[in-house]
């Protein structure tokens, strides 16, 4: 993801996500020397967009998304598994993330890869109030 990538990416926040990330958020996370950030494009149109943060070897996942136009396509997994595949490569051999417990399809995506939960954060989301499964995978 580039500077340039964030009107789209906030654009795809706002259209998944009840409390979305803002253009400044993105623009703070693309200078943290230990994040990377992914989008899936098509042409010059960006389709989703993912991003980790990489720290003493875990990389925390966040922001998985995809124009709800585009879902269900596989492009979550192939950004995902880009995403995990260069990680690995630079020594990340666990990663975690938080997902909705009411959020079928992308629990289905992230135990497909290998996550499983292993925790609960009761009332982690709000609108609506919802739980968050934390989910590892461990290499």
């Amino acid at each position: 993801m580039s500077k340039e990538d964030i009107p789209a990416v906030v654009e795809i926040e706002q259209l998944c996500f009840s409390e979305p990330w803002t253009a400044a958020d993105y623009n703070e996370s693309l200078l943290l020397p230990y994040a990377a950030y992914y989008v899936a494009v098509s042409g010059n149109v960006i389709l989703g967009m993912c991003g980790v943060r990489k720290i003493c070897g875990e990389g925390q996942i966040s922001n998985v998304a995809v124009k709800p136009a585009f879902q269900g396509q596989g492009i979550a997994r192939r950004l995902l598994s880009e995403l995990l595949s260069d990680s690995r490569r630079e020594g990340v051999r666990a990663f975690t993330l938080e997902v909705r417990s009411g959020n079928a399809r992308a629990i289905a995506l992230y135990e497909g890869l290998g996550f499983r939960t292993e925790g609960v954060r009761p009332h982690f989301y709000t609108k609506p109030d919802d739980d968050a499964l934390i989910q590892w995978l461990r290499f």
